[in-house]
């Protein structure tokens, strides 16, 4: 009986490496990758970049999705997977050999681009900086995240910032706020949501402190188009020391301030686009827009910054423009837009680990191709004055 076993296993052993290093396999996984950038490409309609990027290219199945038929299909990162395996299959598959360098080289060069993108979808972070002329900016914030932000606004010289994620308000849960005596009930959660006042004769609103009672809230559908922000909202309920201090709404769409005092400490209540607080600072000294004369066609954008980094005793001027970046501390900083009249400047601020893998890939491949032509040049040449001596 072990016998039998042993060899039906190796059997299957084989025909699933034979299948995984196929040239057949390749061309599916191809055409299934074809298919996926045409649907996501047609998403970014209603979906918005990334959305369509997160639910297409970035997920192993596509579920729920119109366009699909709202059946499954493999997603980019299942595709993307099985390609690399097959790619590595392949690579094995060659014979170790100095004849078959240039190969080795394009193959390992291939695996490195795969395993780039790997990196990318699973440990960027896109985030952007807005700064004004003269404003001096020490954070990066979220492009749709949100935070509540709670606030210690006490000293008039320096803030302290404690934040809570909306993905940890949406569990409706109890919140401590960490080196504070404040806890926060989240009495209602809105990722998306409606506001307007609140009319005479309506149920009154949840809130009971701040601009909250004289506000009606509707639960909105979530959008994702890159035009469109969700307005997330939510009622808590700050206790610090046993007491209550009323149900606060804090929203997006509110800009009045809101705080309460506790021993001597006030805290303002603010809902905000998640930030990262950076150990740098950037000011705007100068923004141009340029354009080519005679018309209003945009030629250039470019940002001139003084980098101040008290860590590492650093204080200099950096010009970012287009497709000129500032690589700083990890981040990328890229010249993405502007407003207010040329007096606001919008830094793309990109955190990918694996940002250099693509240019390694590009390299591998171009000296495996150069090695695999001088390989081939010179087993031609050879045959052909072995021919002459012939």
């Amino acid at each position: 009986m072990t016998k039998p076993s042993a060899s039906r296993t190796k059997t299957l052993a084989f025909g699933a490496w034979s299948v995984l290093k196929s040239f057949q396999l390749t061309i599916v996984l191809l055409a299934l990758l074809m298919c996926l950038v045409v649907f996501c490409t047609l998403a970014q309609v209603e979906m918005g970049t990334q959305g369509a990027v997160n639910a297409y290219m970035r997920s192993f199945v596509v579920w729920n999705q119109p366009l699909l038929l709202r059946l499954p299909f493999p997603g980019g990162a299942l595709v993307g997977l099985l390609l690399t395996l097959n790619l590595i299959a392949k690579t094995i598959d060659i014979k170790l050999s100095w004849q078959k360098a240039g190969m080795w080289l394009v193959h390992v060069g291939l695996v490195v681009l795969f395993a780039g993108e790997f990196v990318a979808g699973m440990m960027q972070v896109d985030t952007n900086m807005s700064i004004e002329v003269g404003q001096t900016v020490n954070y990066v914030q979220s492009y749709k995240e949100m935070e509540l932000a709670v606030i210690d606004v006490t000293d008039p010289v320096w803030d302290e910032v404690y934040s809570v994620p909306d993905t940890m308000l949406s569990k409706g849960r109890d919140i401590a706020i960490p080196g504070t005596p404040v806890t926060l009930k989240v009495k209602r959660f809105f990722r998306n949501a409606q506001l307007s006042n609140l009319m005479p004769g309506a149920p009154p609103s949840v809130a009971t402190m701040g601009v909250g009672p004289g506000v009606s809230v509707v639960e909105a559908p979530v959008v994702s188009a890159d035009n469109e922000m969700n307005q997330t909202s939510a009622f808590v309920e700050p206790v610090a020391g046993g007491r209550s201090y009323g149900v606060w709404l804090a929203s997006v769409a509110i800009g009045a301030p809101q705080s309460f005092t506790h021993e001597g400490h006030t805290y303002a209540l603010v809902m905000r686009l998640r930030r990262q607080y950076l150990p740098y600072a950037f000011t705007l000294k100068q923004f141009r827009h340029d354009v080519y004369p005679g018309t209003d066609i945009p030629k250039n954008f470019s940002s001139l910054v003084q980098v101040v980094n008290p860590s590492q005793k650093e204080s200099r001027e950096v010009l970012i423009y287009m497709n000129q970046p500032l690589r700083y501390e990890g981040k990328t900083f890229y010249q993405a837009s502007f407003g207010k009249n040329d007096t606001l400047s919008v830094l793309s601020v990109v955190e990918n680990p694996g940002w250099l893998l693509p240019y390694v890939s590009c390299v591998l491949v171009s000296l495996g191709l150069l090695v695999h032509f001088a390989i081939v040049l010179r087993r031609s040449l050879k045959r052909r004055q072995d021919k002459k001596e012939g």
